[in-house]
């Protein structure tokens, strides 16, 4: 016989947005149960995976994925469990784990700027957002203060109150690149982040370990784990290891429980009076797909057949060159800064908005693995070793692409250990986007020129990296046609199922998507707990 559970609201998903709408709504007075479908994660665990992992660069190799609840990897080996329908291929990162992907991100916590509500209406192009940046703005400032962020006053963001602390201290490299471009009339913004200066919140100041990705090794990074400890503490039931597969809408049309198998495929139901879906851009959609039935052919909350449509990211294109001064790069946080001159502007009529990003994570290993692998050996390599990691610098842009019913999520005929299909995902870059590569192009020789680079790199042209900003496929609007929640990210299907994600952002911007998702999140919260 199937077990049982029951709650006020039951939230599906405990990353960053889940645990701090489940925090918000279990402070209102709600029952609140988080299913989360992977494991804990042990902090010491897997900072000791990071110190032995053979594989520095690879953010995912320190989390192991779970059978029952598996996440890609594209290691040693792909795991496949991503499937790549093509053209263009979209390798994912993500964590499925009680916290979320944001153990490893970067902590930039940045906000959109005001037009990127509405480029339709300003430039033709993408969607309009059915709310704008003064209605989200002090829930902008509430994730703010929940997370810890500082940052720069003007960094194109308009804003009520100052952040809750002031950035982190600037490293030698980075205030030398900020004076050797600044005669070229680009400033380089400190990145806003959730990183402690200070001690703040009961964790401490950043001490410049320069592994922010894939861990913080002392917690002075904001990250989901935290988020999910804090929705504990407030009276949050969490239940790890429970994958959902099904969400279950009665006759009316109203949500009337959840489907979960524990690691041992135990299925368990849980009804609620609300339910909020807060897993990531894949996720979720793919469970919405997985829960079709004889009244919602589609899946659910998918009679727009929006479900899983609209995938969004920012690709990038990367430079790497030597520069003319010793700067030793690795000190201090791995992205300290960026250049937001072409965030915004009347060329996004025509060519992808975008932000250069700073990198600087330590060369050591990057550059020892290259001479290694050239052959070099003996006294040369320690020359050339202690000459190329003090000089290494890498810029990359953070670009904005356009939602696209055509980038989407589907479900694979394939499945994985629990009987579950994998998600597939259909993506394709755009010439919206490959003109504005190509618009930075002399933006980043002059860059490059000044800092007397030389030994430059990038990526082939019309291949980009990806920068793991899981975004669309769930877009809010008014219309319950063209989108699947509405302003305040209810469905418009169903009056008692609420999304909180990066997926509801029905565009992209330049900025990380995290701030957004989880401003989003909170406001959702903030509607829920009333009558259904």
């Amino acid at each position: 016989m199937t077990a049982q559970l029951s709650a006020d609201i039951v939230v599906i998903g405990s990353g960053i947005c889940g645990s701090l709408a489940a925090r918000q709504l279990a402070a209102k007075g709600a029952s609140v149960l988080m299913l989360e479908s992977g494991p804990r994660i042990d902090r010491g665990l897997i900072v000791s995976n990071f110190r032995n992992s053979p594989r520095k660069a690879d953010f995912m190799s320190p989390y192991p994925s779970s059978p029952w609840s598996p996440h890609p990897l594209y290691g040693v080996v792909d795991n496949h469990y991503l499937e790549q329908a093509g053209p263009y291929p979209y390798k994912a990162q993500y964590i499925r784990g009680v916290g979320g992907t944001s153990w490893h991100w970067a902590a930039q916590a940045w906000r959109f700027v005001p037009n990127d509500f509405r480029i339709q209406s300003l430039y033709g192009v993408g969607r309009d957002w059915p709310i704008s940046y003064d209605e989200l703005e002090p829930f902008y400032y509430q994730a703010e203060v929940l997370m810890g962020v500082s940052g720069p006053v003007n960094n194109g963001s308009p804003r009520s109150k100052p952040f809750p602390m002031e950035p982190v201290a600037e490293s030698w490299a980075q205030k030398r690149f900020r004076e050797q471009i600044a005669p070229l009339g680009y400033d380089l913004i400190v990145n806003t982040t959730a990183r402690n200066s200070r001690n703040y919140d009961g964790r401490p100041a950043c001490c410049g370990n320069n592994n922010c990705m894939p861990i913080c090794p002392i917690d002075a990074q904001y990250h989901g784990g935290i988020a999910a400890q804090s929705a504990e503490h407030a009276g949050v039931k969490l239940v790890e290891n429970a994958v959902v597969y099904r969400i279950e809408a009665d006759a009316a049309g109203k949500i009337a429980a959840v489907h979960y198998y524990d690691p041992n495929k135990q299925s368990v139901r849980v009804i609620a009076k609300q339910f909020l879906l807060a897993a990531n851009g894949i996720e979720s959609p793919k469970l919405l797909l997985l829960s079709s039935d004889d009244k919602h052919p589609q899946g659910i909350a998918n009679s727009s057949g929006m479900v899983g449509r609209h995938l969004m990211d920012h690709p990038s294109n990367k430079y790497i060159f030597e520069t003319e001064e010793p700067l030793w790069p690795g000190r201090g946080p791995m992205s300290p800064g960026s250049i937001g001159k072409f965030r915004d502007g009347e060329f996004r009529k025509q060519m992808a908005a975008a932000r250069i990003d700073l990198n600087m994570p330590s060369q050591v290993a990057p550059v020892a693995q290259d001479l290694i692998k050239q052959g070099i050996y003996g006294k040369a390599l320690q020359e050339q070793f202690q000459h190329r990691a003090a000089r290494q610098f890498s810029l990359k842009s953070v670009t904005e692409i356009l939602p696209d019913p055509e980038n989407r999520i589907v479900l694979s005929d394939n499945k994985d250990a629990m009987g579950i299909p994998k998600p597939r995902v259909h993506y394709h870059m755009s010439d919206y986007v490959n003109r504005s590569m190509d618009m930075l192009k002399p933006i980043y020789a002059e860059i490059i020129k000044a800092m007397g680079g030389t030994n430059i790199r990038s990526n082939p042209d019309g291949v980009y990296d990806n920068n793991q900003h899981i975004t669309g496929t769930m877009s809010m609007g008014n219309d319950p046609k063209n989108s699947v929640v509405d302003a305040w990210g209810r469905t418009h299907d169903h009056e008692n199922l609420f999304i909180a994600s990066t997926g509801v952002m029905p565009t992209a911007g330049t900025c990380n998507s995290t701030l957004t998702a989880v401003a989003l999140a909170l406001r959702t919260a903030s509607k829920m707990g009333a009558a259904s």
